[in-house]
């Protein structure tokens, strides 16, 4: 076989790392630079210096801390999200803080990772949100899903109703879904990712990706979560 004919390596999956501890900082590093599908392309030691680099290049993957100096975790996933929505952020975070997870999903994260996560774990975790998926520890998932249902504060809670036929929707999605769509929005409702998706379906992970990035679209949605939450809110599923 020609060089001009060999088949070219896959592509490999640009991260920035984010960590103001410089010893966890040189582990995290340590271990995406073992991975051969990943390329590490800048890290920072605190949030402002994560937006300069951003300037500059952008990553695929942006890992940060949630536990920064002076700007916060969560304030630096609003600022990326709003610069560069294309850029995926996944959150570490020492401990298991259940509210901070939750605004850091609301500003635009894909998911979370705790510190102590098996080398194996990240690498799956940073490909499933490049993938267009999202990383939510199963103990929080159900919590996320009941936040998003809460009112506004000072609102009345709403009487929880059960989804009405299709047809009488009182709040149907601007654009309805198609088949696929709801089919593939049930699937993510389960916990499935995007990979187990294809599978289920006998789609491509590249397929499954452009159908929810149609879903969020409709839905009006930024992720999954938001997804999920919208679908059941308009009776398009059920848990």
């Amino acid at each position: 076989m020609s060089p001009a004919s060999a088949p070219k390596a896959p592509e490999k999956i640009k991260v920035v790392i984010c960590e103001d501890q410089p010893q966890v900082l040189k582990n995290q590093l340590k271990i995406l630079q073992e991975s051969p599908e990943i390329e590490v392309i800048g890290t920072a030691l605190s949030g402002e210096a994560t937006l300069e680099l951003l300037e500059k290049k952008q990553p695929d993957v942006l890992l940060q801390d949630l536990g920064l100096p002076r700007m916060t975790g969560i304030e630096v996933t609003q600022e990326v999200k709003k610069k560069w929505p294309k850029v995926e952020v996944l959150i570490f975070t020492i401990f298991d803080e259940e509210e901070k997870v939750i605004d850091a999903v609301k500003a635009g994260a894909s998911g979370y990772l705790l510190k102590g996560a098996t080398s194996d774990k990240i690498i799956e975790a940073i490909r499933e949100v490049k993938a267009g998926g999202s990383v939510i520890q199963p103990n929080l998932a159900r919590r996320l899903l009941k936040y998003f249902h809460v009112p506004e504060e000072g609102a009345p809670p709403e009487p929880t109703k059960p989804p009405l036929p299709a047809g009488n929707r009182e709040e149907p999605p601007t654009r309805p879904l198609t088949e696929r769509e709801i089919e593939i929005l049930r699937l993510i409702a389960k916990g499935l990712s995007n990979n187990e998706a294809a599978r289920v379906l006998t789609l491509s992970r590249a397929t499954v990706r452009t159908h929810l990035e149609h879903i969020y679209e409709k839905l009006e949605v930024t992720n999954r979560v938001e997804a999920v939450t919208e679908g059941l809110r308009k009776g398009l599923i059920e848990m």
